[in-house]
C-alpha cells in the first residue's frame, strides 16, 4: 500500500551535503539532503533531512517534503504570470512561456518546477547560488503565485472587468457610431 502511495509522487534530489564535526577521535561525517516532492498537477513541496547516513537524510527530506505540500496555481503548462521570488541573497525570476518552450532554468530551480508539474517556463537565479537559498526563493516564488479569479474575487470584480476586456455585444454597439 505504501509503494502505490509513493509512487504517485515524483521525488527530485536537489542536493546533498557532507557536514564534518571535529571531535577528540577526528571527524564524524553526516549529511543533509533537500528533496523536491511534487504530484506534477500543481502540488509541490520541497523537504531538508540530515542523518548520518546518505540515504537516510534523502528519506527524511522527502517524508518532510511530502508534509509541506501546497498548491501552485497553473495556466495549462505554465505558471499565470511573471513573479520574482526571494529568500536570504537568493534571488529567482519566474516568467511564463509558450507551449513547447520546456523549462529553462538550472538544476536546483528545474527540479522544483518539474515536480509540480509545469511544462514550460522560463526562470533566471539571480544573486546567491546556494542550493538551500535558491530552493527556498523558487518556493516564495511559487507561493505567491495567484490565479486571474482569486485576484478579481478579492476585487469583487469579474476576470473579464480586471483583464480590461469588454464583452463583444458592448464593444459592437460603441463601434457602429
Amino acid at each position: 500500500m505504501q509503494s502505490q502511495q509513493d509512487s504517485e509522487f515524483i521525488e527530485r534530489v536537489i542536493h546533498v551535503n557532507r557536514v564534518a564535526k571535529v571531535v577528540k577521535g577526528g571527524r564524524r561525517f553526516s549529511f543533509n539532503a533537500i528533496v523536491a516532492v511534487g504530484d506534477g498537477k500543481g502540488r509541490v513541496g520541497v523537504g531538508l533531512g540530515k542523518a548520518n547516513e546518505v540515504s537516510d537524510a534523502i528519506r527524511k527530506a522527502g517524508e518532510a517534503a511530502k508534509k509541506g505540500m501546497f498548491p501552485v496555481p497553473l495556466k495549462k503548462t505554465t505558471i499565470p504570470h511573471q513573479v520574482t521570488g526571494k529568500f536570504g541573497a537568493g534571488v529567482v525570476i519566474l516568467k511564463p512561456a509558450t507551449p513547447g518552450t520546456g523549462v529553462i532554468a538550472g538544476g536546483t530551480v528545474r527540479a522544483v518546477l518539474e515536480a509540480a508539474g509545469i511544462k514550460d517556463v522560463l526562470t533566471k537565479s539571480l544573486g546567491s547560488g546556494n542550493p538551500h537559498n535558491v530552493v527556498k526563493a523558487t518556493v516564495a516564488g511559487l507561493q505567491s503565485l495567484r490565479q486571474a479569479s482569486d485576484v478579481a474575487a478579492t476585487r469583487g470584480k469579474t476576470v473579464s472587468e480586471l483583464l480590461g476586456i469588454r464583452p463583444k455585444s458592448a464593444a459592437g454597439t460603441n463601434g457602429a457610431r
